[in-house]
């Protein structure tokens, strides 16, 4: 789950928030230092950290609340509000439209994977997409991108000996709406580096220069974005490996200082696991309210059947729907990532091994699902010992998979409704806030 420490800090201060009985100094100081601990954790710059606690504090205890809501709400209000701004305050928006952009950054950072990624974004948007191997520097650079480019059916351009030369051709040669090239870096912003990305800015003249930085970085990342920019003037960043740390904050923070908005994030390694960044929806996902939006929009790319999707979030579903589910899994991600998005479904004290079923369990789950009749893909909570039996054999499967199968599907089906049904976030202590101040 993304930055899955920090985002619970965040919700046990908003829960404490909503527990308290009476809100004065005494305790919004000792809720403050408690973030203040929180953001640390997750290696946010240390001055950001303290012009945030800062700004809330003063918020919240120097000045009165609006007409009509209490100072507990008021101080709900101030921190979300803070929060949002603290990681980036709006959306910054990618154009649909035809374009050259340059990926910057240091060695290692994951540029060329993001490369990769970002084409088959476009490309899942009705942009034709050529990508552009400009990293001579790292030996497998190119062969990497070139075959990302392969699996997706996404042209790239190789062209020369130098990144110059080769940024020429693709620019003489490259008929497509959006072109991306990947640039070498280093294990620091040396002389050598500055040169060759201010030569390239000047042979490619990109409509968007775009810093990748990784999540592990932390507090480094400050640093970095305002080197860069200083540089080469980044107009956007994307921040990659956020699934695998608990220290996103910091890079999530560069935005902030550098002037240039966070456009993307990376949540895993496959080609679909960059998402657009939004704050207020990144944060609701944080504290538990989900991201119904990106829920949907991961939806759309994959044409899921809306239907059978709205079954799914209802939890009125059978196995036929859980079926589609599992098909699509692979591509959405993780179980885990897609029941953060679910509204209320993070508030919930969800079974780590519930979520965590692997890519194997579910290809079985598929087999055994194809051996079924359409009575029991119908009724999975009638399915007796003698049909196990004859399933699996069908299936080719254990009699305990298809068990695990049945379990797996009621579990999900509960949860679903108990998301619904309001034993989360949707309804719980927040959600007249949640309501009237516009969060998630």
């Amino acid at each position: 789950m993304v930055l899955e420490k920090f985002g619970g800090s965040l919700k046990d201060t908003f829960r404490k928030i909503t527990k308290m009985g009476v809100v004065d100094k005494a305790a919004v100081e000792t809720i403050m230092r408690d973030f203040q601990r929180s953001l640390l954790q997750a290696d946010v710059d240390v001055e950001l950290v303290v012009e945030l606690t800062r700004s809330v504090k003063e918020k919240v205890l120097d000045k009165k609340p609006p007409t009509g809501i209490t100072l507990k709400e008021y101080f709900i209000k101030v921190l979300y509000e803070e929060c949002v701004a603290f990681l980036g305050s709006e959306k910054a928006e990618m154009s649909l439209k035809k374009q050259k952009i340059l990926l910057i950054g240091l060695f290692a950072s994951g540029k060329t994977t993001t490369a990769g990624k970002l084409g088959k974004w476009f490309k899942t948007r009705g942009m034709s997409v050529g990508l552009v191997a400009c990293d001579t520097h790292r030996a497998a650079a190119q062969k990497q991108l070139q075959q990302l480019g392969d699996k997706q059916k996404i042209p790239v351009y190789v062209k020369g000996k130098k990144p110059e030369d080769i940024a020429k051709n693709a620019i003489k040669e490259a008929k497509e709406d959006v072109i991306i090239f990947d640039s070498a870096g280093r294990d620091a912003l040396d002389k050598q580096l500055a040169k060759e990305l201010n030569n390239m800015g000047k042979i490619i003249k990109p409509d968007d220069v775009i810093l990748v930085i990784p999540a592990d970085i932390g507090q480094a990342a400050r640093k970095q974005a305002e080197e860069f920019n200083k540089l080469v003037g980044i107009t956007g960043i994307i921040v990659t490996k956020l699934d695998g740390t608990a220290k996103g904050g910091g890079a999530l923070a560069a935005g902030a200082v550098s002037g240039a908005k966070v456009k993307f994030i990376g949540v895993g390694e496959k080609p679909g696991d960059l998402e657009p960044y939004d704050p207020k929806r990144f944060l609701g996902r944080l504290i538990g309210y989900g991201d119904l939006e990106g829920l949907m929009e991961k939806a759309k790319d994959l044409e899921i059947d809306k239907d059978s999707a709205k079954r799914m979030m209802e939890g009125r579903f059978d196995l036929n729907d859980f079926y589609e589910q599992i098909k699509n899994m692979n591509k959405m991600g993780s179980l885990s990532k897609v029941a953060e998005m679910i509204p209320g479904m993070g508030q919930l004290k969800l079974p780590k091994d519930m979520l965590d079923v692997q890519e194997g369990k579910m290809q079985k789950f598929k087999y055994a699902i194809d051996s079924m009749t359409k009575w029991e893909r119908q009724n999975p909570e009638d399915i007796k010992q003698s049909r196990i039996k004859r399933i699996a054999k069908g299936a080719g499967v254990h009699e305990s998979d298809v068990r695990h199968l049945i379990k797996q599907y009621k579990q999900t089906k509960k949860l679903m409704k108990m998301a619904k049904g309001g034993k989360g976030f949707k309804r719980g202590p927040l959600a007249k806030l949640a309501k009237q101040f516009g969060m998630g």
